[in-house]
Formats: structure tokens, sequence, C-alpha cells
């Protein structure tokens, strides 16, 4: 397992997992030979609170880098989720329509969402690190204040 660190913003507690990359939109990816596993972040989760459902892309659809391309409905409201990279939608974790709460639970673990066969590698340079994750997450929260 990955090692995490436990983040403090404003009043807010959240994990991150080093080695992962990370959107300014709070999702998460791991890539692994090409393909992107794609979450929402710990700290996406906790600012929605009870996940109730998700509506997920279907395999083979192509996306684009800021494409938004599932849903994830808690009991306060819904939230979009993008894609970090442009590629084609392999694989979706259809456990999340019988049980969306993994998100909540496990959001880098059993609450991933899709995965992605990465059309254009360079783009993950565009992503955050964990650290730069943290630092946008503390501006957020201390602009909110």
């Amino acid at each position: 397992m990955a090692e995490t660190v436990r983040v403090r913003a404003g009043s807010v507690e959240f994990v991150v997992v080093k080695g992962l990359l990370y959107s300014e939109t709070d999702e998460w990816a791991r890539v692994e030979d090409g393909v992107a596993t794609v979450g929402i972040t710990d700290y996406a989760q906790r600012k929605l609170k009870d996940i109730v459902g998700v509506d997920l892309p279907e395999p083979g659809v192509r996306v684009k880098a800021g494409d938004s391309v599932a849903v994830v409905e808690s009991v306060k409201h819904a939230a979009d989720v993008y894609s970090p990279l442009s590629g084609e939608i392999v694989e979706v974790n259809e456990r999340l329509y019988d049980e969306p709460e993994l998100i909540n639970k496990d959001p880098y673990g059993e609450g991933w969402m899709f995965k992605i066969k990465i059309s254009d590698p360079s783009e993950t340079g565009r992503l955050l690190s964990w650290e730069e994750y943290v630092e946008l997450v503390k501006k957020r929260e201390e602009g909110h204040g």
C-alpha cells in the first residue's frame, strides 16, 4: 500500500496518497502501463459527505482531459467528476452502482471510478503532485475562512 499523509486544511481533515497524480478538480490518477485508474480524492468525498449514487461513463467512450465523465450524488447535491487525462474509458467500477458508499469508505482503493487508456502521456505533466494538491486545498479552505 502506498504511503498516505493526513492533512488538515481549515476545518477539514483528509488523506492524500503519495505517488498518485491529482487534478485541480479533486480527482486522483494512478498511472500504470499506460492506463490511469481514476477516482475522487478523500477531500472531495468528505466535502460531499454521504454518497448515495454514481453515474459512470460507458467503456469504449473517448474522453479529453477536463471532460465531465461521471457524476457522484450525495444526500446534499450532485457533483461532476472530470477526466484528468485524455484517452479511452476501458473499465468502470460497477460495484459502485450497488455500493456507492465505497467512495466514502475507501476513495483511493475500492472506491475507484474508472480506468482510461491514456492517449497522450505528456498530459500527466499537467497534473499535481500530492504536495501541490495539499497546497491547493489549503489555499481553497483558507479562502472560505
